[in-house]
């Protein structure tokens, strides 16, 4: 027979320790509550925010829209790129506590992003539950420390509330729980808990944000991915990390019981010596598992795959000639594709594809005439008055643009008087001015009772005896403006 506890075959038949039939033990994990935990099922692949309801079994239960995030799709806002790897699988969601409005850059603390769900089955009266998640940030400033709430409501008919601000804030729901969380660094994941003991059987749930109003005035963003809800008594053989997988002082480790004996194993084989409720040493990445005995009775933790995330991120960095980037040990001063590897603030390898955009510091000439008293605007600059002007404005990428304005002014002119004889000189009634300056005239002509004799732009008054006419004008010029003009003109035979 094989010895379950000694990292040999000893029955040669190729297989040890947990890998042999012989080492039969009942697996114990707890599952999860909550449908659809870790945002892997799905109805759809999400193509935009606000596609909560991609995700099987989630119901977006705010006003304000949580997010759908999905390797086969949509990946987040440019401005919020989630962490990478994931915790579990290929999908996550995001959500909001505050945002600054784009309309008009107001801000809105009332604006409260919460995702949930119908739970597979009820939260019973005073029972202890734990609810464990990992908790994704964008970097300190984006995602700053946050109390994450756990509310509940005895109904899933009050799955969606609808409605901006907290949950409780409507009929049937109570906050159950929160826990404070902060300290994620840059593209970073951080495990966390929370235990709820309710007052009366919870059917459905609302994850989100606390329920007052942010004093910092500035968009907040976040991920939840890996959600775990079930009774807390199941927890005593799940395999806790112990500090951060990069972090050399790293363990795993259960829940402490003077009742039982431990046996820790990789790859199913045992580590021997390892019989405590914590490993004492590195054994490096892969499967773990530990096995506890209680008298007659064999538990064998679901494996635990340890391995040391590495983080890829890939920003769009934009800086103008003359300017260098420091990536690393180098200094860019080149457009161009670079990548490198980091190690971030818990020594985990960094994976950053550098995408550098170098704008040169552009100069133009322009060239504008306008109407003599009117004004050219180009900015926030206003001239009327001809010269040479120098200014220098701010590119897409941010860089400095020179423009070299030439200004120059022009005359209308308006006939007094025409004498339609067409011997060619002063045939017609129009205004006159430099070359192209005027784009469009729009004239009516009127006889002393008020009579309409013409519309058009440009009159020959034909069939019309000799006498002053009133006239009224709209001309357009070449660069947008517009003006009006009225006046008596003659016409002679």
């Amino acid at each position: 027979m094989e010895i379950c506890d000694n990292g040999i075959d000893d029955d040669n038949d190729t297989l040890i320790d947990l890998n042999d039939p012989d080492c039969v033990c009942e697996e114990v994990a707890p599952i999860s509550m909550i449908p659809n935990p870790s945002f892997e099922e799905r109805n759809c692949c999400p193509d935009d925010h606000s596609q909560l309801d991609c995700a099987t079994d989630w119901i977006q239960a705010s006003s304000p829209t949580t997010d759908f995030i999905h390797t086969c799709g949509w990946l987040s806002w440019e401005q919020f790129p989630a962490p990478q790897p994931f915790p579990d699988g290929e999908g996550i969601m995001g959500f909001r506590d505050g945002r600054v409005r784009k309309s008009n850059g107001n801000y809105e603390p009332w604006w409260k992003e919460y995702a949930g769900a119908c739970l597979l089955r009820p939260l019973l009266k005073d029972v202890t539950y734990r609810f464990e998640f990992d908790l994704g940030f964008v970097d300190p400033q984006i995602s700053p420390p946050i109390n994450i709430s756990f509310f509940g409501t005895g109904d899933c008919g009050n799955l969606p509330f609808i409605g901006s601000g907290c949950p409780r804030n409507f009929p049937g729901w109570t906050k159950m729980s929160d826990v404070f969380i902060g300290g994620g660094s840059t593209n970073d994941w951080i495990k966390s808990a929370l235990e709820i003991t309710p007052e009366q059987d919870i059917y459905a749930i609302a994850i989100g944000p606390d329920c007052p109003h942010r004093t910092i005035e500035m968009d907040t963003y976040y991920f939840f991915d890996n959600l775990l809800l079930a009774e807390i008594d199941s927890f005593g053989l799940e395999i806790q990390e112990v500090n951060h997988p990069c972090e050399e002082d790293f363990a795993m480790a259960v829940t402490q019981d003077p009742d039982f004996t431990y046996q820790w194993y990789k790859s199913g084989i045992a580590l021997v010596g390892e019989t405590n409720s914590e490993l004492s040493t590195e054994y490096g990445t892969g499967t773990y598992q530990v096995r506890i005995l209680d008298g007659n009775s064999c538990l064998i933790s679901e494996d635990y795959q340890y391995r040391i995330p590495s983080f890829t991120t890939a920003p769009q960095v934009r800086i103008c000639e003359g300017e260098s980037y420091e990536f690393g040990a180098s200094f860019l001063t080149t457009s161009g594709f670079y990548i490198d590897t980091f190690l971030n603030q818990n020594s985990c390898d960094s994976i950053v594809s550098l995408d550098l955009e170098v704008g040169d510091n552009q100069s133009t000439i322009l060239e504008a005439s306008i109407l003599a008293g009117e004004t050219y605007e180009i900015g926030e600059n206003q001239f009327n008055e001809p010269g040479e002007y120098s200014l220098i404005f701010t590119s897409s990428l941010g860089c400095d643009s020179l423009v070299l304005l030439d200004l120059s002014t022009f005359e209308v002119f308006i006939p007094s008087a025409f004498s339609p004889n067409f011997d060619g000189l002063n045939d017609y009634f129009q205004p006159y001015s430099a070359s192209g300056k005027i784009a469009l005239i729009e004239m009516e002509i009127y006889d002393r009772w008020g009579g309409l004799k013409f519309r058009g732009d440009r009159w020959d008054g034909s069939e019309l005896n000799p006498g002053v006419y009133v006239y009224m004008m709209t001309i357009v010029f070449d660069y947008g403006a517009e003006k009006q003009y009225a006046g008596s003109v003659t016409l002679l035979r």
